[in-house]
């Protein structure tokens, strides 16, 4: 099945002049659609579908084919079933993937899925939507809640799924035959349809003078590094949240850390700990996973991790080797080769390494768990590591 990506970009915009074209972040709207298509790697070709030769010389910039369609087809009047059976009519497909560049934000990754999708789910018709879970009213009358009873939390409400349009799909067999029974075929007319939700900054649309305001915004915090969460404590004492193990780890004193090396079938962790000897610290994550993750973490004596709490997930060690003190709450007990520490959520903690050689333990959470610190400890620890780089 021939898979061909066409990006629909014309001149005319009565909303935002040439909004195709206009910077964000110093560079065109619809260069990063192009981009993001590009790198999915998952299209026999990459089109942009327009009246204005402008777009042929990006499509030359960005290495993807240009289609000339039509001057009567750039107007207000033609509708998006008009300009796709044009370009089907003249570009050999069997799936068409449409996607706008008034949606920057999609990624490589949201479109290898969905085109993914389309094709295993057989759907004949696949379109994006973003999932709102909110009380929604349509001609005056409540969609997804009773007027006549107290209102659910919001996480208890079925969603509500207006399109994202960003990205569509069309099995072109269908297209055609939907065209030609209903003079239209965008929504699916006949046949299977299917949908695919986007979320995050994938749903930025971009249509309106504040629109892009908001985008260059977006385009500016993408190229930030992730900024970990900061709150208010009743007495004052100002924390922060980190779920970044890497990070966690690093600032940790661990000196070697193997993050991606992970979820095979059979692993020996006496080869790993072999391997990686005893002369400096290090850890190594064996099992990572959306139910939980496992990582060996070595230390040296008088190393451990700082002072801190994960405010919504149980945490479990399991000592591998050596000796280490643990600190929960404030009392100190000592744990060695052979035992399993529990670890309640809410309750701080933390382990260091003691005695006179190497000690390593099996730490087993979850990839996304915060790790909850008052900023006194984890600042220390940052300027601690700072220094010693």
């Amino acid at each position: 099945m021939k898979t061909i990506a066409m990006i629909p970009a014309r001149m005319g915009s009565k909303r935002v002049k040439n909004k195709n074209l206009r910077l964000i972040n110093g560079k065109p709207l619809i260069a990063y659609i192009i981009e993001s298509a590009t790198n999915a790697n998952i299209f026999d070709d990459i089109y942009i579908n327009s009246e204005s030769e402008i777009f042929k010389s990006i499509a030359e910039h960005y290495n993807v084919k240009f289609y000339h369609r039509p001057q009567s087809l750039a107007s207000d009047s033609a509708t998006n079933d008009d300009f796709t059976l044009d370009f089907i009519n003249h570009i050999d497909t069997d799936i068409l993937i449409q996607l706008l560049p008034t949606s920057p934000f999609i990624t490589s990754k949201d479109i290898q899925q969905f085109t993914r999708n389309m094709a295993e789910e057989k759907h004949e018709t696949f379109i994006s939507v973003r999932n709102d879970q909110i009380e929604c009213i349509y001609n005056n009358q409540a969609i997804n809640f009773d007027q006549k009873k107290k209102t659910p939390p919001s996480q208890d409400l079925k969603p509500v799924q207006p399109y994202a349009c960003g990205l569509m799909g069309w099995e072109v067999n269908r297209f055609r035959q939907n065209i030609d029974t209903f003079g239209a075929a965008y929504h699916g007319g006949d046949g299977t349809i299917g949908y695919y939700v986007l979320d995050g900054f994938s749903t930025v649309d971009i249509d309106r003078e504040t629109d892009f305001q908001l985008a260059e915004a977006v385009a500016l915090a993408l190229e930030m590094p992730p900024k970990s969460p900061e709150y208010y404590t009743p007495c004052q004492i100002q924390e922060i949240a980190d779920s970044d193990r890497e990070r966690i780890l690093t600032e940790d004193g661990v000196a070697h850390n193997t993050m991606l090396d992970y979820n095979k079938e059979r692993v020996s962790l006496s080869a790993i700990i072999n391997k990686k000897g005893d002369l400096a610290s290090w850890s190594h994550t064996i099992v990572n996973s959306p139910s939980n993750s496992a990582t060996l973490i070595a230390q040296l004596p008088g190393e451990g991790n700082r002072l801190h709490y994960h405010p919504d997930w149980d945490e479990w060690w399991y000592i591998v080797k050596g000796d280490w003190e643990w600190t929960i709450e404030g009392k100190v007990k000592k744990v060695t080769e052979g035992d399993l520490v529990f670890i309640e959520r809410n309750r701080q903690h933390k382990i260091t390494a003691i005695g006179e050689k190497m000690a390593i333990r099996l730490a087993v959470s979850r990839n996304d768990v915060d790790h909850v610190y008052d900023t006194n400890s984890y600042s220390h620890r940052r300027e601690h590591t700072v220094a010693n780089n």
